[in-house]
């Protein structure tokens, strides 16, 4: 315990604790983003496939994005864009993290998505297309905003698992929550004090995460009765 003290507050040790929360932090919110972003547009084209033919063709294309993403590992993903598909493109090993965990996250919430616009009422989308907008124009400024409040809750479970995820950041070269403390317990030769730590700043992070999302759930409950 006083080795471990000593390191931490003397030593720099939480340094290597903050740029590893920073880290997390940065690759679960962004990811998030991503994900929303590219599972939006995923969703929407699987629900346009009825009504084009040019739609199903893509909608192909994201059943295999979704069933690949979903169905490997996320080291596994992480392991062949870090080491095949990324190594010469210069971009720093974070920004890669990001990328990957986004393509990750996108491919779950291209399904979430999917369900939120199919529970949007179809007179929303019929009564955009009455007032001359355009079905694509409809799903981005009438549907999916509505979509979107429906599937908030998800979104927030989608975003606590993907921070928890982030312990594996580590295994390329990022440092994340999990390779910040195990640095620092490797450096104090003590597993018990560090590793409790970590476990007590994901609990912690969690819970704020939580907390914000049935805030955001309680205003838009508000909203919708205003």
């Amino acid at each position: 315990m006083e080795m471990f003290l000593r390191y931490f507050i003397t030593y720099g040790g939480y340094k290597t604790a903050l740029l590893g929360l920073r880290n997390t932090l940065i690759i679960a919110i962004s990811g998030l983003v991503i994900g929303i972003i590219l599972g939006s547009i995923v969703a929407a084209v699987k629900v346009a496939a009825t009504r084009s033919r040019v739609a199903k063709v893509f909608s192909y294309v994201g059943d295999v994005y979704t069933t690949v993403f979903r169905g490997t590992p996320i080291i596994v993903q992480l392991m062949i864009f870090y080491f095949i598909i990324f190594p010469k493109t210069g971009l720093s090993d974070l920004l890669q993290v990001v990328i990957v965990y986004g393509l990750n996250s996108g491919a779950y919430v291209a399904e979430i998505m999917r369900g939120g616009i199919l529970s949007v009422d179809i007179g929303q989308t019929e009564a955009g297309r009455t007032l001359g907008l355009s079905y694509t124009t409809t799903m981005i400024k009438v549907v999916i905003p509505q979509a979107v409040k429906n599937v908030v809750p998800t979104l927030g479970n989608e975003l606590i698992a993907l921070t928890k995820d982030t312990s594996v950041a580590g295994y390329v070269a990022t440092m994340d929550l999990n390779a910040a403390f195990s640095a620092i317990a490797g450096a104090t030769y003590d597993v018990l004090i560090p590793y409790l730590m970590l476990a007590a700043v994901y609990l912690i992070l969690v819970l704020i995460m939580t907390f914000i999302i049935r805030f955001v759930e309680r205003r838009l409950r508000k909203s919708e009765r205003r």
